[in-house]
């Protein structure tokens, strides 16, 4: 099949090439959208990633255009009109699990370095100041973690918890048998909030824990806990966590992905003046980490994307059953 392929760096066409299966591959650095679609006329599939949109307007196109395939190098499809995808005939296929244990890693390495400010550390000695004055953190060891959402990353990032010692409770509409056979205690989302000292977000995103993170939730939040998001930036009300940063009862915050971040995440800005204020502010404070959306970012994850994908197109072709579909 011939496929374009959107939103590619340098590293995306490393991977897709080692592992093509013998497909045609285009590639484009920039994200699919409405602007842009035109783009796709000629091709049998398009091969996507968190920042490309494919709305109903965008699936029109798509559909006059030919597109019979969609092909997610992900595992969210929150940027897919699935309505629209089936009303058009385009399957939509995704990558549901490409090594959770590289965006539970990244997680704990965000609470590691706001807790125990080993990014200020680092800056410190490099300029000659060897003084602790500032840096105190916590022991992770005893201290409450609320895990919001337990499936392939949650129940990776339940595991790293278990060994710093942590004690946790977890919030899902969908507990893990396993998980609650091993003693991980499940609670709704304000019981599980209410007095931990990290509440890290490991859920997709959907219409119905659309900010879930708010101005209302935040109230329940113990004064001075830490946030940490590594699924998507859709989950938190920025606006309100700019304000619970600024009166004190959020203490740390820690972002690897961002609600506005097709237009800032997987590019470089540095000689550019940022327009988004929100990300501008959230800069700004000391106590909070923003990487961008770098959590899937090991080797060992973006083979099994690549594979994974290849195997998804593989399938569509050869009319097998197709395990990754996405459907409504």
């Amino acid at each position: 099949m011939k496929i374009a392929t959107f939103s590619t760096c340098k590293y995306d066409r490393v991977f897709l090439e080692k592992y093509n299966t013998g497909h045609e591959l285009v590639f484009f650095e920039e994200a699919l959208s409405l602007q842009n679609v035109v783009l796709t006329k000629g091709f049998d599939a398009l091969c996507l990633f968190v920042n490309d949109r494919a709305d109903e307007a965008v699936i029109t196109l798509l559909e006059q255009n030919g597109i019979r395939l969609i092909l997610l190098r992900c595992a969210g499809f929150n940027n897919i009109d699935l309505a629209a995808a089936s009303e058009a005939g385009i399957k939509v296929l995704r990558v549901p699990a490409y090594s959770p244990e590289a965006v539970a890693e990244h997680a704990m390495a965000m609470i590691l370095t706001l807790n125990r400010k080993t990014h200020k550390a680092y800056n410190r000695v490099r300029e000659g100041n060897f003084s602790l004055e500032g840096l105190m953190g916590f022991n992770l060891h005893g201290c409450k973690v609320a895990l919001i959402g337990t499936g392939n990353i949650g129940k990776a990032f339940y595991k790293i918890l278990k060994g710093f010692g942590c004690d946790v409770m977890a919030s899902d509409p969908f507990p893990d048998q396993s998980l609650v056979d091993d003693g991980l205690v499940y609670g709704n989302l304000e019981t599980a909030i209410g007095d931990a000292d990290i509440v890290s977000l490991h859920c997709p995103l959907s219409d119905d824990n659309h900010h879930m993170i708010n101005s209302t939730t935040l109230k329940l939040f113990k004064p001075g806990a830490m946030l940490i998001n590594t699924s998507r930036g859709g989950l938190i009300a920025t606006q309100d966590v700019i304000e619970a940063l600024k009166n004190g009862q959020l203490g740390y915050l820690g972002l690897d992905v961002y609600e506005q971040e097709s237009q800032l995440f997987f590019h470089n800005l540095s000689e550019d003046v940022i327009q988004d204020d929100l990300i501008s502010r959230l800069i700004s404070f000391p106590n909070v980490l923003i990487t961008s959306h770098q959590g899937f970012f090991t080797a060992e994850a973006l083979e099994q994307i690549a594979t994974t994908t290849f195997e998804n197109a593989d399938a569509f072709k050869s009319g097998l059953n197709l395990e990754n579909e996405v459907s409504i």
